[in-house]
């Protein structure tokens, strides 16, 4: 895409797709907790909200994990000469 309108265009065309996809992923997490107790009657102790931190710490936790395991790599490749 060249600049100019066509790249504008796409770019907002894009956006919005990602914005709307996200808005009904976090609308769906958000209340799933919710239709968990009232619609079937399970016991679910954590709300939407909660639901959200805890899967973003879990994701960043796989993150840190991964680059230390990466740099630990690394710097064993270092320590051979390599």
């Amino acid at each position: 895409m060249r600049p100019g309108k066509s790249t504008e265009h796409f770019i907002n065309d894009v956006a919005s797709r990602l914005t709307f996809g996200g808005a009904i992923y976090l609308g769906l997490i958000s209340t799933l907790p919710f239709l968990l107790i009232k619609a079937m009657g399970i016991p679910f102790y954590f709300g939407g909200v909660a639901v959200l931190i805890v899967v973003q710490v879990a994701l960043d936790t796989m993150r840190k994990i991964e680059a230390q395991v990466y740099m630990n790599k690394y710097e064993t490749l270092n320590t051979v000469g390599l």
